[in-house]
């Protein structure tokens, strides 16, 4: 066997055996149970994701009852206005005639 033989015959089995301990590491990783403490941190986030969700759900029901009380008051505000507008055609119609029966009467 050559110089160059031995080499690649050395690397491949160096780079199988890093490949078996790598695949070995990830399997045992993947079914090994979780430890006390991962649980504990992953019981810490389900609560903390539990109370997030519980205050995104207030803060829409919020919204929504803000919003339907803008709109109630968006539509008062607008039947204010078309009832001003009204009173201020009217008072106009009212001062045209006032100051026509002036004039006629300055004649």
């Amino acid at each position: 066997m050559d110089r160059t033989t031995l080499i690649v015959a050395t690397t491949v089995i160096l780079l199988v055996a890093f490949a078996l301990g790598w695949f070995a590491r990830w399997l045992m990783t993947r079914l090994s149970p979780l430890e006390n403490r991962n649980m504990d941190e992953v019981d810490r986030l389900a609560q903390a994701l539990h109370e997030a969700e519980e205050i995104r759900n207030a803060a829409i029901v919020y919204g929504e009852e803000r919003e339907r009380e803008l709109m109630g008051q968006l539509a008062q505000t607008d039947a204010e206005l078309r009832a001003v507008m009204e009173a201020l055609g009217e008072s106009r119609a009212e001062v045209e005639a006032m100051q026509a029966e002036i004039e006629r009467l300055q004649r």
